[in-house]
């Protein structure tokens, strides 16, 4: 996610460390059974940013600051992690290139580095294959279609790097998608941009439209032969976010195979958090400027400063439960049914609500699930197999097309 308002992001620095304080529920032990035998996966996680700049942060050792770790991990029984190849919408050019290259590195050297924990994964079935070793697959999504600039050859080089999706757009518009939150240019896809979809579709990439806007994810389900994913979007109903998605486009999501996968972030869960941030972002703004003008040579006390008035602008924000990310989840199983909902957490690039304050607090989802009623079945569906099978169906796309062209 990344774009965040002043008031978000001080939360995002407290995360794991204050929120962890949080007591969690007791998990039943049935909802323990099935979470350790369901395939646990989570579209978008933002921790490849520490990989590749954080110098303390080690993956194989549990850390207090952040979301995710080896440890945290397992404890939270997630089996299968898309780390996101992101940066900024408005780094382009071969400094884009070039960056997302250095941050697909780091992906493939934490697996390097702990092989009896991790393992690259391409495919639904390299997935299965990890969960049955009692391995973590470790797979990438690229976050901004900015960073293939424009060129599609870029774009097959980065699916032979292990890239298994592409999301269009990030906060900025690109030169052939517009963004859900950047100035629209393009009126949707321009025909390089449906090139795109094309070329995703024959190279079994996932078309991921969190981030588009509306036009934009219209645009690509009318050029796709394969069903596309958000992979971390929640319900605009709920939370009117641009970023989330609306009853009528999950509807139309849901008729083209594809999956809404529910994004755990506060601002995109609660209607309340999302108003009170946005009536912060001035206030933010305005402190960051006058720390900037009182300590214009001297970061380490700018950064002091920062974190002293982040902390007082979280302080100020309305709680959120981690359970609206149940409702988010309820919501979108009533409108486009059990098979097209699962989970893209945000997590190390967004705020997490309180009780689900990192990835070892995932099994209170299954348990919660169980308690409203879903059959074990569509659990099982929602934690991982939905998007299973869309990568399943993509792969199957490409071949046909493949085959189509060598005829």
């Amino acid at each position: 996610m990344r774009n965040l308002s002043y008031g978000v992001m001080g939360v995002v620095l407290l995360a794991g460390s204050a929120m962890l304080a949080t007591q969690a529920e007791e998990v039943s032990a049935r909802a323990q059974k099935l979470h350790k035998r369901a395939i646990v996966v989570d579209t978008h996680d933002d921790t490849t940013l520490r990989l590749l700049s954080d110098k303390e942060f080690d993956i194989a050792r549990r850390d207090t600051r952040g979301h995710v770790d080896i440890p945290r991990m397992r404890e939270g029984g997630l089996d299968a992690l898309f780390f996101s190849i992101y940066m900024s919408g408005n780094v382009t050019g071969p400094e884009a290139v070039k960056r997302s290259l250095r941050l697909i590195d780091s992906v493939r050297e934490a697996v390097r580095k702990n092989p009896n924990d991790l393992v690259l994964a391409a495919t639904a079935a390299d997935i299965r294959r990890a969960h049955k070793q009692g391995k973590i697959a470790a797979l990438m999504g690229m976050e901004g279609g900015h960073m293939i600039d424009d060129d599609l050859g870029m774009l097959r080089m980065y699916a032979a790097l292990g890239v298994r999706y592409l999301t269009l757009t990030h906060g900025v518009s690109t030169n052939w998608a517009d963004s859900s939150t950047g100035q629209p240019k393009n009126n949707g896809l321009t025909e390089f941009g449906k090139d795109v979809i094309r070329e995703l579709n024959r190279l079994g990439l996932m078309v991921d439209i969190s981030h588009v806007s509306d036009k934009t994810f219209y645009d690509a389900l009318q050029v796709t032969r394969a069903p596309v994913i958000a992979s971390h979007s929640s319900c605009r109903t709920i939370c009117n976010a641009p970023r989330n998605m609306t009853d009528d486009m999950i509807r139309a999501l849901a008729k083209n195979g594809g999956v809404i996968q529910i994004n755990y972030h506060t601002g995109f869960l609660s209607q309340e958090y999302a108003d009170a941030s946005a009536a912060r972002r001035s206030e933010g703004q305005a402190k960051m400027a006058e720390i900037q003008k009182q300590f214009p040579n001297d970061p380490d006390r700018q950064r002091l400063e920062r974190e002293r008035v982040f902390q007082e602008l979280a302080a100020k924000m309305p709680k959120v439960s981690w359970e609206k990310i149940i409702e988010h989840i309820d919501h979108a199983v009533k409108v486009a049914g059990a098979d097209h909902v699962g989970l893209g957490s945000d997590f190390d690039g967004a705020t997490m609500p309180e009780g689900l304050e990192d990835c070892s607090k995932l099994p209170k989802i299954t348990d919660a699930l169980l308690k409203k009623g879903y059959s074990e079945r569509d659990v099982e569906k929602i934690l991982g197999g939905n998007l299973l099978r869309v990568m399943e169906q993509v792969v199957r796309v490409s071949r046909e097309m493949n085959a189509t062209k060598t005829k």
